[in-house]
């Protein structure tokens, strides 16, 4: 490790921390549709959406009806991506002429990008259109970000409201997520990677002649406006197969840095939403300090073990194996932890050559829930139900019935809670279990034994956690594993969050209990710590049984004449 390694870890912490409350205040302001600078510009354009779709802005949903519209809204994007993809050689904008995508394929990536996960089993650059790559894929990182924030604040509008049947409107939500915090974002963030030297262009390709003096085909196209989206809504699914490890993507130290701070940006923000709409900042500076505490923890660890390299190469002087050697090893070490604590699948091959201790610390950071910041929005709202656990338990202690933030939490905002946190291992888990066993799912590693089974096992925690991240290695464009990948990304996403919305439903239709002097206070050290360990104990859940699993899958295919 070194002085400059500090440095760099230091100041992006500075940075995301500083962006906190100017990001956090108009967030708020947004979505409480108050006016805003953009308002001239983009009020008359949000009232028209509304007239267009038939849509009252001001009418409040209850919990079910908010689900549902999400709901609708989620199938009407699957199924529209599914047939842009399938139909894509009868479209316009093909200049490679790229064939029809393959059913399971288009099946796995629809469910994907629906779900703010964005992996990928394929090579973009050779296998998607422009216009699947604009029309498709890149709105759906923004439509797919709107709607995990506008979750989070559903549930935020269920602990800041007093005796309310509603939890907001889903359709005003999306809007004005999309309206006045991506998009804007995203154009200013374009120009700069494109100034930046990222492509943004029609072209599909050109041609270079290399040193030896053979013909290349470099692929070109409109990267830069996805690559601001992909990083801001914490999507990943770049525009090429490498993601940010391709020089188009990113090009330079600068965008690098840059990158990882739009990745945790809005996801911290939204803590500070959270305290300001709760009426309360400290409330959102405690579950900030939880997701820091958590962040600093693991990209310490990995990149202490980064740093010390394979102890089996003498004087290695790092593990530089998979590494971006412009960046160096820090700076891979962080963006691999921002990516898999945000839920941004921009970092794939890299984790594969990590050493194990570096490599863990990823798998179990998407097994936490993908709480440490998170997606945009699912960071928060996971948070949160840990939080829920955590007072909970704080009440059991006192024997008194919990209180969080004024309203008192009772057996069914804990079962919705439970619910909502256990859907992930059992996904995780049984996924995992059976494609360990399956001559299909033996079929997709690229190493035997326990490396071959993490492989496996990194899969399906990262669909499950809708990550998007890989371990490579692993060959999972297959039948088996386009499907079995895409119903953990369904698992992870809408069955965690119909619960959820449940809660804030319950929430929401609450009366206001004032303080006494038996409340636990949720605002200082001794809440962040009880959060943490509620949040370590129950990710367990996933990691301890899996360490167990490896072996015992192992044993069980060894005797059956698997290749493992």
């Amino acid at each position: 490790m070194s002085v400059e390694g500090w440095i760099q870890i230091v100041l992006f912490g500075l940075v995301v921390t500083l962006l906190v409350r100017p990001l956090g205040g108009y967030m708020t302001r947004v979505f409480a549709g108050e006016r805003t600078a953009l308002s001239p510009v983009l009020g008359p354009l949000e009232r028209g959406f509304y007239r267009l779709a038939g849509i009252d802005p001001r009418v409040d949903q209850p919990w079910g009806a908010y689900a549902v519209s999400m709901l609708v809204f989620s199938l009407a994007g699957f199924a529209s991506l599914y047939a842009l993809m399938r139909l894509q050689a009868l479209l316009p904008l093909n200049p490679a002429g790229q064939a029809p995508v393959e059913e399971s394929l288009a099946f796995n990536t629809a469910l994907s990008f629906v779900t703010n996960t964005n992996w990928q089993s394929y090579v973009p650059e050779a296998t998607m259109s422009l216009l699947v790559q604009m029309a498709g894929l890149a709105v759906h990182n923004f439509v797919s970000a709107a709607t995990g924030i506008a979750l989070a604040i559903a549930l935020v509008r269920g602990f800041a409201r007093r005796s309310s049947r509603g939890i907001g409107n889903f359709w005003a939500d999306l809007v004005r997520c999309t309206l006045y915090i991506l998009l804007p974002l995203s154009i200013a963030v374009g120009l700069f990677f494109a100034w930046q030297g990222v492509p943004q262009t029609l072209a599909a390709a050109t041609e270079a002649t290399t040193l030896e003096g053979a013909k290349q085909t470099i692929a070109l196209g409109p990267v830069a406006s996805q690559e601001a989206i992909k990083m801001l809504g914490t999507n990943g699914g770049g525009f090429f197969n490498a993601n940010s490890a391709h020089p188009f993507e990113n090009p330079t130290a600068l965008t690098n840095f840059v990158q990882v701070v739009l990745i945790f940006s809005l996801g911290a923000a939204l803590t500070n939403v959270f305290g300001r709409m709760v009426g309360d900042p400290r409330q959102g500076w405690a579950v900030f300090a939880v997701m820091a505490a958590l962040f600093l923890a693991g990209v310490l660890v990995v990149y202490a073990a980064e740093a010390a390299g394979n102890p089996l190469v003498a004087a290695s002087g790092g593990n530089m194996e998979g590494k971006e050697v412009r960046f160096g090893i820090v700076a891979s070490a962080l963006f691999a932890v921002v990516t898999t604590a945000a839920s941004c699948g921009a970092v794939n091959a890299m984790l594969d050559s990590f050493t194990p201790l570096g490599g863990l610390v990823p798998m179990f950071n998407i097994q936490l829930g993908e709480i440490i910041v998170g997606g945009v929005g699912a960071g928060l709202y996971g948070m949160l139900l840990f939080a829920i656990l955590a007072v909970f338990i704080a009440g059991l202690m006192v024997g008194r019935t919990p209180e969080y933030l004024g309203k008192k939490i009772e057996a069914r905002e804990v079962k919705m809670a439970l619910l909502a946190i256990l859907i992930l291992p059992f996904s995780i888990l049984g996924f995992a279990a059976v494609a360990t066993v399956v001559e299909a799912g033996l079929a997709g590693p690229a190493n035997a034994g326990p490396h071959g089974f993490s492989e496996i096992l990194y899969a399906y925690t990262s669909a499950t956690g809708n990550n998007g991240s890989a371990f490579a290695g692993l060959s999972a464009n297959t039948l088996f594993y386009n499907t079995t990948l895409g119903l953990a990304m369904f698992v992870g996403r809408f069955l965690m969050i119909v619960p959820m919305l449940a809660i804030a439903g319950s929430l929401a239709a609450k009366k206001s209990v004032p303080a006494s002097a038996g409340t636990f206070p949720t605002h200082g050290p001794l809440f962040v710590g009880l959060v943490i360990g509620v949040i370590l104990i129950v990710g367990g859940l996933t990691f301890f049984p899996a360490l167990a699993l490896g072996p015992i899958v192992e044993h069980v295919a060894m005797h059956a004449g698997t290749l493992f």
